[in-house]
């Protein structure tokens, strides 16, 4: 009886275990490391000055949150949520992909071969800048 119930508590021992061990994975930072910007660039919502930084990303499945701490000076710290990622190609180098618009260089992807991933950030659309444009523009010429 004794040995049963050993055999039931270690049984149920390595169930619990084997449970927790995918969540434990889950939680680890699937991308870290260092970058250097070279000269200010806008990333979403903020300006990022020139410097070098350290980088982690956390995902949540679909999308995630990448964090950037700036190594020197003022230690600035900016958080960016990632709108999608895809597996990273087997040619693509480590880089930041910028898009130039009027409003300055946009951060629209940051592609992480060795971590076998390319994370996609948000740019603020040309034609939905015009649009707002015309709106302003037909409110000033109907007189409101």
């Amino acid at each position: 009886m004794t040995s049963i119930r050993k055999f039931l508590h270690a049984t149920l021992l390595a169930l619990t275990t084997l449970n927790f061990l995918p969540t434990l994975a889950a939680a680890q930072e699937p991308a870290h490391g260092k970058l250097t910007l070279t000269h200010e660039v806008r990333w979403q919502n903020a300006v990022v000055p020139a410097g070098d930084y350290r980088f982690s990303f956390e995902s949540d499945g679909g999308g995630g949150v990448l964090k950037l701490n700036k190594l020197s000076g003022s230690g600035a710290g900016f958080m960016f949520l990632v709108r999608d990622m895809e597996e990273a190609k087997p040619h693509d180098v480590s880089e930041l992909v910028l898009d130039k618009t009027p409003g300055g260089s946009y951060v629209s992807a940051m592609q992480l071969p060795e971590f076998g991933m390319t994370l996609h950030f948000a740019v603020p659309s040309q034609t939905s800048e015009k649009q707002i444009a015309r709106a302003g523009t037909a409110a000033l010429a109907s007189g409101q």
